[in-house]
């Protein structure tokens, strides 16, 4: 049988003429950090103090030693960052250029130090660039010549912090006569059988070849046996009426465990194989109609509107994300009502423990292939890296059941056509040999089960823009970067994979990130930790369309900032929820972040949620109730994404500014299973639009106590309807009272009790300000006169009334 030497300590890095303590899994970085000899660069102003490490060279070294009796001897790496060269003894093991990919090398009998040397991705970088020629690229860094976590080398989110060093984990592998090289199980489900057919490959040493092996499977209670004379088999078990895998809020997701054993011909196991699948159909709906070209995702035969966010490394030293880090965040996801993940292209292949997660959570994922915002040379040496780099990985992530699509890139068949890069490119390749004939064809014969797309956006051929909005998935970056959110309900994409707003971080991240640092909008510190090009000043002109800007007063611009980055979001999703089944998906930028940075993000880099993401958990939500503007008025909109069918009343009040109800009426919703209702609200409801002291509301059941992200009744839904802009509406000065109401039996959790004697439009509680470990259950909060919220607030001890007042935050240009 196999065995297995894990070989994650032992390890020193060399730093001149000093062997420093390593950690494998790492990187130089966290190791210079652990030994004191530089600063965290997520701090102030310290990135750039550590622009030279990755400029440099390095070498990791470990003593080398085994007894091992079997007939091979495998060194084998998970993940090498990025062109290493190694030695065993001082004689060549092998080298590598490629962070994504698994290396394994050939050790038998060879003893002594091993050294990896680590050359600068940036020389790397230079020699490949050297070889094929420039190519343009959308940032000054030369990420598209080494096969590389591109963001890596800085983002409009990210730091610029080159990482290196054996990042995944490494260990020797003693084996004799056979292992098992390579398994491909195929999972479909056929007419209430589910099929698997496992495609097993095996590595025969050299006293192993021409003997008999023999292979079995089990999953599920079916059981199949193959002979293996040469070095391939497949296997095919059949289970009758399986439960099926389902997206979370369609259904279960029952996994099942897949065992592989093989043997040689006198029965004796030589190596196993282990993984969880999941019996469900996924297909991409792509059929022309009436509207343009559609893009929706079907699973197990259910037409899906995809709820999704993109996923980027959740730290800048991803070596740092552990399977409990990656549990939390999907988690958060979950708890948002997110059902697809994007991992973007210009990240990282994440850990097996991601997918995992995903499997269990219900959470659907959209898998890039590593290519983004570049263009890309095609010739060798980075040819027979991606080919090599996508074969390997989708080998490796096909057995989730989570995994729903593979994309060929992020923005790269949009780059051609609009960036200028044709004419840069005069010819040369810059990618489009992978996207539309490469990766394809990977993906058929390795993985037929799932669809592919050749990019985000791409509209489905050259006979199209790449981002019309009318076929195929479409990014709308136009809005944050030019217009008010309001624009977002000017058309009606076939899917919306990108689009977001910014925000700062929580306080407490902020405090943590710039110690010592008065916080200002254009502090030294704030204008550090915002890559975004010229992203105050689209912060500041998305606050100012609504609000007057805050002079001196930071607090108040922070909450402005979050507040209209959950505004300038639920209004995109709400309007293109609304028009389910033509547009088929919405996929925020983005869900997470990988250092303390003013951001798109639902949840900061301290785990911090933004209050986009209880808004998220709002819009996300299986029902959803919306104002929208209309031709001649305003449409009420039921989205009913649930398997049941939705028969409500809504009441609908008008109200004057004041406090004086004006008109009520109440609508009856029939809404059918995975279906939209839109209705147009009568005429005598609509708020006196130039008066700009009447404001519309829709509930379903009122009541006193307000639950959800917009304010509600007792379920919880709720839409308001303001026809002016904030600053031009004649709010009154907010009033409410506050009380702390300790929980009983729990000393780390208090109730705080809002209630309105006012209107309070867009209350928040900022629960860090309370402490930094505070969580509260509540987002933003539109009261009515009379109402009453409860917020559960846990991480807190002791609060008194002061303290929370002085937490809280709510519309007020009175």
């Amino acid at each position: 049988m196999k065995d297995v030497t894990q070989l994650d300590e032992g390890w020193s890095l060399r730093h001149g003429q000093e062997l420093l303590e390593a950690t494998v899994p790492g990187c130089v970085h966290t190791d210079l950090l652990t030994a004191g000899l530089i600063p965290d660069p997520f701090t102030g102003l310290h990135e750039t103090e550590v622009a030279w490490v990755g400029r440099r060279a390095w070498t990791y070294v470990r003593e080398l030693g085994h007894d091992s009796a079997h007939e091979r001897t495998d060194l084998v790496f998970d993940g090498l960052d990025t062109a290493a060269y190694l030695t065993l003894d001082g004689h060549p093991v092998g080298s590598t250029r490629n962070m994504h990919r698994r290396h394994r090398f050939d050790v038998t009998g060879r003893t002594g130090r091993l050294e990896v040397r680590f050359a600068s991705a940036y020389d790397e970088a230079a020699a490949v660039c050297a070889v094929t020629g420039e190519r343009p690229n959308v940032y000054p860094e030369p990420s598209q010549y080494i096969r590389k976590m591109a963001s890596s080398f800085g983002w409009d989110w990210g730091p610029t912090l080159v990482t290196a060093g054996i990042w995944r984990p490494v260990r020797l592998e003693h084996w004799s006569t056979a292992r098992i090289a390579h398994v491909r199980p195929l999972v479909t489900v056929d007419e209430g059988t589910g099929r698997v057919e496992v495609r097993l490959e095996a590595e025969r040493t050299a006293q192993g070849r021409g003997r008999t092996l023999r292979a079995e499977a089990r999953v599920a209670g079916a059981r199949a046996e193959a002979v293996l004379t040469g070095d391939e088999a497949v296997l095919r078990l059949e289970v009758p009426d399986p439960r099926l895998w389902w997206p979370r809020g369609y259904g279960e997701q029952p996994l099942h465990d897949l065992h592989l054993t093989l043997s040689d011909d006198e029965g004796r196991p030589l190596d196993t194989w282990h993984r969880r699948i999941g019996f469900r159909t996924v297909e991409l709906d792509r059929s022309a109609d009436e509207h343009g070209t559609g893009f929706t995702l079907v699973v197990n035969g259910v037409r899906i509107f995809a709820r999704g966010v993109n996923w980027i490394p959740d730290d800048a030293f991803p070596s740092r994300i552990t399977p409990e880090r990656y549990r939390t965040r999907l988690t958060q996801a979950a708890e948002a009502n997110i059902d697809l993940v994007r991992v973007w292209g210009g990240g990282i292949y994440e850990d097996d423990a991601f997918y995992d997660a995903c499997d269990e959570l219900g959470l659907m994922v959209w898998q890039d292939f590593l290519f983004a915002c570049s263009a890309y040379p095609e010739e060798q040496p980075l040819r027979g890296e991606v080919e090599a780099e996508a074969r390997d990985n989708v080998v490796r992530l096909m057995p989730h059941p989570s995994l729903v699509l593979w994309n060929g890139n992020n923005e790269n068949l949009w780059g051609f056509r609009d960036w200028d890069w044709e004419p840069a490119l005069a010819g040369d390749s810059w990618g489009e040999g992978y996207y539309l004939g490469l990766l394809p064809r990977i993906v058929a014969e390795l993985d037929p089960t799932r669809p592919y797309t050749a990019g985000s956006p791409w509209s489905g051929s050259w006979d199209h823009h790449p981002n019309d909005p009318a076929h195929g998935t479409h990014h709308s970056w136009e809005v944050w970067n030019r217009q008010d959110y309001a624009e977002y309900r000017a058309s009606v994409p076939r899917f919306v994979a990108e689009f977001g707003w910014q925000a700062p971080p929580a306080l407490a991240t902020l405090r943590r990130a710039l110690p010592g640092e008065e916080l200002a909008p254009d502090s030294p510190g704030m204008l550090h930790h915002q890559k975004a090009e010229d992203g105050n000043g689209k912060l500041n002109r998305g606050v100012g369309r609504h609000f007057p800007l805050p002079e001196g007063d930071f607090d108040r611009w922070h909450y402005l900032t979050q507040l209209v980055q959950a505004r300038a979001v639920a209004a995109g999703i709400e309007h293109w929820r609304s028009h389910w089944p033509v547009c088929a998906g919405t996929i925020v930028w983005q869900l997470n972040d990988c250092w303390p940075v003013t951001s798109w993000s639902a949840i900061d880099s301290d785990g911090r949620p933004k209050p986009l993401h209880h808004e998220l958990r709002r819009v996300y939500a299986d029902r959803l109730l919306t104002l929208q503007p209309a031709t001649g008025g305003l449409v009420l909109a039921a989205v009913n994404q649930a398997a049941e069918p939705w028969r409500t009343a809504v009441t609908l009040r008008r109200w004057g500014a004041d406090g004086t109800l004006i008109r009520e009426s109440v609508l009856d919703i029939a809404a059918e299973p995975r279906s939209v209702v839109r209705l147009p609200v009568p005429h005598d409801l609509l708020p006196d639009g130039p008066s700009a002291k009447e404001f519309l509301v829709a509930d379903i059941h009122g009541g006193a106590d307000v639950h959800g992200g917009a304010g509600a009744g007792a379920d919880g839904l709720r839409a308001v309807h303001f026809p002016v802009a904030d600053k031009d509406f004649a709010y009154p000065r907010p009033v409410y009272d506050v009380a702390v109401e300790p929980v009983t039996g729990q000393r780390d959790r208090v109730d705080v009790v809002v209630s309105a004697r006012t209107l309070v439009r867009d209350l928040l509680l900022q629960t860090d300000r309370l402490g930094p470990a505070a969580v509260g259950d509540r987002g933003l909060l539109t009261l009515l006169p009379g109402e009453q919220v409860r917020i559960r607030v846990t991480g807190c001890a002791t609060v008194d009334v002061e303290d929370v007042r002085a937490a809280l935050y709510c519309v007020d240009t009175a």
